[in-house]
């Protein structure tokens, strides 16, 4: 087990190919990337990580936490592994990650960010105040049981169903407690960048899928709104997790990008 910073890691590919960060959204497992890192670790040396308080990194968070926070972390772990600058994607709230570290710093080459925002459309906030009453008067395995209506599309859950219900066991174990998820999805709902100043990073792209149940297709393409040179790309298909659901469309896109 790779761990730096408090932080469970994982890499893929050549050392010494350009390095490749990714973020994954509220679950914060480095495992959401799986159907992702074959492709991406041809070309580049891929670090995913699990998220402070979920999965396999310190489970400890403080009294609060903010993307502010997580974005540290990031730069906490790029110190510890001595990167200097990087690539990075990041989905839903890994987006909003991305988009701190590049307010902050000047150490992102490129930013990818799928089905994310700069402010939660009302529908989002719907969306998690309705998993949040899931949590706090259903339980743990009925959030967790209702979890993919929020990130794949119903063909998606019916076709991958008995996929889906063997996996409830694995993440209800590893399932970082009622406490913590709370801490996240309020970090998720208090984050708004009054400035979105990216002018440090060379190459934006902003994924949005036009069935996300979650994320308003207007509103994920809206992360490019302020940066004149930003590139928007929609997916018809796909979710939430379009990444998950259709890695072959989501690799042609990115992987241009990313090498350009």
């Amino acid at each position: 087990m790779a761990e730096a910073a408090g932080l469970y890691y994982e890499t893929h590919g050549r050392a010494d190919a350009p390095p490749l960060i990714l973020s994954s959204g509220l679950g914060g497992s480095a495992s959401y990337w799986a159907p992702n890192i074959p492709a991406l670790a041809e070309h580049f040396h891929v670090i995913a990580y699990d998220h402070r308080g979920t999965g396999r990194s310190d489970r400890t968070l403080p009294e609060t936490t903010s993307v502010e926070d997580m974005a540290g972390d990031v730069i906490a772990l790029m110190d510890a592994l001595g990167i200097e600058r990087a690539h990075f994607i990041g989905h839903a709230l890994g987006g909003a990650i991305g988009m701190e570290l590049a307010i902050a710093t000047t150490r992102l080459d490129s930013l990818i960010v799928i089905n994310g925002w700069r402010e939660l459309s009302p529908h989002t906030r719907r969306c998690f105040e309705t998993r949040l009453a899931l949590l706090r008067h259903a339980g743990v395995e009925a959030f967790l049981r209702a979890q993919p209506l929020f990130l794949f599309p119903p063909d998606w859950i019916a076709a991958h169903d008995d996929a889906l219900k063997a996996e409830l066991a694995h993440h209800l174990a590893t399932f970082p407690g009622a406490a913590t998820m709370e801490k996240r999805i309020a970090a998720v709902q208090a984050y708004s960048p009054h400035l979105l100043d990216l002018t440090a990073v060379a190459k934006v792209l902003a994924i949005a899928t036009r069935d996300d149940f979650l994320v308003p297709h207007a509103s994920a393409l809206d992360v490019a709104a302020p940066i004149a040179w930003a590139r928007t790309a929609s997916f018809d298909w796909g979710g939430h997790a379009c990444n998950v659901t259709d890695p072959d469309a989501f690799h042609r896109l990115v992987l241009p990008f990313l090498r350009s």
